[in-house]
């Protein structure tokens, strides 16, 4: 059995579903009999140290402010913090090999603490790593650092995707072919069963110019002669526009706000939900998505390449091309608040495709890609 140091700059409670992908990894592992230590970002509201399901948490301090969202100089804070407590692990426990979440910022640490120490690391890229992966938050970015990236990506041991686009995304910008390691996530025993009269809608994410809260407001505001009702799930920068939004277009009694939610509470929310929206300008593959495969919920998405591991055109729900605008949204859903049919054979095609993503078969091969 190997002992894996994996470093990760978010981890749950903290950010979103990159997160949750490396919190599932690791708990994995240790089920599997590994010996699994995290080095993640922390917070004054969180212990420095913590023991979560086996996993041993250490969380570094580093200035930052939101769980949600971060900026560019936090993650720069959190290198120059954690660099040193990743090397004296390293030095002290002597970890077989480092898995790392996202090459941007914790494959800075990474490949610090390999240049210094030798042991290998495995580089897992998220959507966020890549050029053109979120080009509305990253693009300004990369033309100034992509140089720097480089050697991150060249140093790994290996590198995995968690979807065919970040892989393609990867080989264009860096040369580099990785291992697509689809997100997987443990099954219900049997799929939830929905007894809404209403069709419960679901919005989760941040909101943020890359999920587009305010698309789905205004598509929504089109579809106001149906029955339906909407929850949103997230915080963030467009948290205030979003519910001055929901004012103007008069669907306070329709739409409402949760904020940011815990894991479990955004999976009780899915079990009594049936159909998520996703009007995303950019996705990987949204840990969110797959999630919602695993409660039987119809998906309504942006035709992008990230959602297209888990939307199914005509199957599991229905897509529509952003440039069609807010219109193309409604179209698009339309036909499953109108036909309760429909949207019931969705949702059980949502749970059929579900069992492509059983994280079992994921963590094999993150166990293979690990064992150096």
């Amino acid at each position: 059995m190997s002992r894996i140091l994996v470093l990760c700059y978010e981890y749950p409670p903290i950010g979103g579903g990159g997160g949750r992908v490396a919190a599932q990894v690791a708990v994995a592992l240790v089920e599997r009999g590994h010996q699994v230590r995290v080095v993640t970002a922390g917070m004054n509201h969180l212990s420095r140290y913590e023991m979560i399901d086996g996993v041993e948490v250490l969380r570094v301090r580093s200035f930052r402010r939101r769980e949600d969202t971060c900026t560019v100089l936090e993650m720069l804070l959190w290198v120059m913090a954690a660099t040193p407590v990743a090397l004296w692990q390293a030095l002290r426990w002597r970890p077989d090999v480092m898995h790392t979440h996202f090459a941007v910022p914790t494959g800075v640490v990474a490949w610090l603490v390999y240049q210094l120490t030798r042991i290998p690391y495995v580089l897992t890229a998220h959507l966020g790593d890549v050029p053109g992966g979120v080009p509305e938050q990253t693009d300004q970015l990369f033309k100034k650092i992509k140089w720097l990236t480089v050697p991150i990506w060249k140093s790994a041991a290996r590198v995995t995707a968690v979807s065919s686009f970040v892989a393609e995304l990867a080989q264009k910008a860096y040369g580099v072919k990785p291992q697509i390691i689809l997100n997987g996530i443990k099954l219900p025993k049997q799929s939830p069963e929905k007894k809404n009269t209403i069709p419960q809608l679901l919005f989760v994410g941040r909101l943020s110019v890359q999920k587009n809260p305010l698309f789905a407001i205004q598509a929504l505001a089109l579809l106001g002669e149906l029955p339906w009702m909407l929850k949103i799930i997230g915080d963030g920068p467009l948290a205030a526009a979003a519910r001055e939004e929901v004012k103007r277009v008069k669907l306070q009694d329709r739409i409402s706000f949760l904020g940011w939610c815990s894991g479990e509470k955004v999976k009780r929310m899915m079990e009594s939900s049936d159909l998520l929206l996703m009007p995303s300008l950019s996705e990987g593959l949204p840990m969110v998505g797959v999630e919602a495969l695993a409660h039987s919920l119809a998906i309504i998405g942006s035709r992008i390449g990230g959602l297209q591991d888990i939307l199914l055109e005509g199957k599991n729900g229905a897509s529509f091309e952003l440039v069609a605008g807010v219109a193309g949204m409604a179209q698009a859903l339309r036909p499953f608040l109108e036909n309760r049919e429909l949207l019931t054979k969705a949702q059980q095609a949502s749970w059929n495709l579900a069992a492509a993503f059983e994280w079992s078969q994921s963590i094999d091969f993150y166990e293979k890609a690990l064992n150096l």
